[in-house]
């Protein structure tokens, strides 16, 4: 009985629940009932500057957020066990918030979310537009490019800012990237009393002396003459810079279609060359990942320079393979997927990135040479997969005729570890 008791008083008590109210910019008066009284019961209230100023008369304790949040969050939250804690989220802490970051850390069983309406929420409300088929994206932690894979003539997007600065940027990027006739318009404090929405084209705004606290709005009009750039794999060897080392557009489609990817999968992308396979694969979906290993600092720096242009900077670029395989293994999980166009005669190759693909993951390897052919053919024969071999032709002119010129002749071995 004694055990039994000394066991009981042993078991550590369940932690206090962390309450995530959503505030908007119009702060305590736009509360509801039920958010004003867990900011008011609280022991502590944590937020940004700007939000615990707006609450701080009805408050025990305030804390302002450090910079930067993530490697201090469990610290601060942790230091105020036994302690009602409430943290102020700018609207829906859920979307694109600081809720997300704590349900992550803290397990979403010890949350309580009051949420308020988003910022995108409240701008379709102002343009009357169609929320379920508003594409949202957000710059508060990107630079403005990677608004790129979401442009498209006639579509509607709201992007989360990150700052005064953000709108000017946007403007730029459209206007170099075929749509600067794009109207814009920045909808500044919304929900608050000094909201204020103002509007422009991109190639003939600057958006100056804009309120921190902004969303952008995009109706995107694509320039007749401009290059039309979409998520399908495949893109125009053009739109690469660099010394032209590159999987080429029709083998990069059947690439792409072999190593099949899927929203939220990391690809690991050998001989990165001019970063086609890696830059494609992530733009398919906004969650896919990418890591490419390329021996040449100039072709890195032409990788990053392409991930960037095609609104792609989260592209992870290393250095050659298989020596840094090592490096990457410790920072991440398993890749879903290994694609080997450069480097396939190097020294245990294809066996180290067998080794390192997950379970039921894919393996991709282009060859032009006959030792490289040899070698997946040996592949297939001790992994199993499949062969094919393809050659495309591109008419060019001849003279004042048209003639087929053969491309080289690829062979593609494909198989999924079991």
């Amino acid at each position: 009985m004694a055990l039994a008791q000394n066991a009981a008083l042993m078991v550590a008590p369940e932690p206090t629940p962390i309450v995530v109210v959503g505030i908007g910019a119009d702060g305590w008066d736009g509360l509801s009932l039920g958010s004003r009284t867990a900011v008011e019961q609280a022991d502590v209230v944590f937020g940004s500057a700007r939000q615990v100023a707006g609450v701080r008369e009805h408050c025990t304790e305030t804390r302002t957020w450090p910079s930067p949040l993530v490697p201090n969050l469990r610290p601060m939250i942790d230091a105020c066990a036994g302690s009602r804690v409430c943290v102020l989220a700018s609207g829906d802490p859920m979307f694109h918030g600081i809720g997300v970051t704590l349900a992550r850390e803290f397990g979403a069983e010890r949350l309580r979310v009051h949420p308020a309406p988003s910022s995108v929420s409240l701008a379709c409300a102002r343009l009357g537009w169609a929320l379920h088929h508003t594409t949202t994206v957000s710059l508060v932690n990107s630079p403005a490019e990677t608004v790129l894979p979401e442009l498209a003539d006639g579509r509607r997007i709201l992007v989360l800012s990150r700052g005064s600065s953000t709108p000017g940027e946007i403007a730029v990027v459209l206007s170099a990237n075929g749509f600067g006739a794009s109207e814009m318009t920045v909808l500044e404090q919304l929900g608050g009393p000094a909201e204020r929405i103002v509007g422009g084209i991109a190639r003939e705004s600057t958006f100056e002396s804009v309120d921190p606290l902004n969303v952008v709005a995009l109706l995107c009009v694509r320039d007749p003459d401009a290059a039309r750039h979409t998520r399908i794999p495949g893109l125009a060897d053009s739109a690469y810079t660099g010394d032209g080392q590159m999987t080429k557009r029709e083998v990069r489609a059947l690439t792409l279609s072999a190593l099949a990817p899927g929203p939220g999968e990391l690809l690991w992308d050998i001989g990165g060359g001019s970063g086609t396979i890696a830059i494609e694969w992530m733009r398919t979906d906004e969650s896919c990942r990418a890591v490419t290993f390329e021996s040449s600092q100039a072709r890195r720096e032409q990788i990053e320079t392409n991930a960037l242009h095609l609104g792609v900077p989260g592209l992870v670029v290393y250095g050659g393979a298989p020596e840094s395989f090592a490096v990457v293994a410790d920072a991440d999980a398993a890749p879903d997927a290994v694609f080997i166009g450069g480097g396939l005669t190097g020294t245990d190759m294809l066996e180290a990135c067998w080794a390192a693909v997950r379970t039921g993951g894919r393996v991709v390897a282009n060859s032009v040479t006959a030792e490289s052919d040899s070698l997946l053919l040996t592949a297939a024969a001790k992994y199993g997969g499949e062969l094919r071999r393809f050659q495309i032709y591109r008419g060019e002119p001849l003279g004042a005729f048209t003639t087929w010129r053969p491309q080289l002749p690829v062979t593609q071995w494909s198989a999924t570890k079991r």
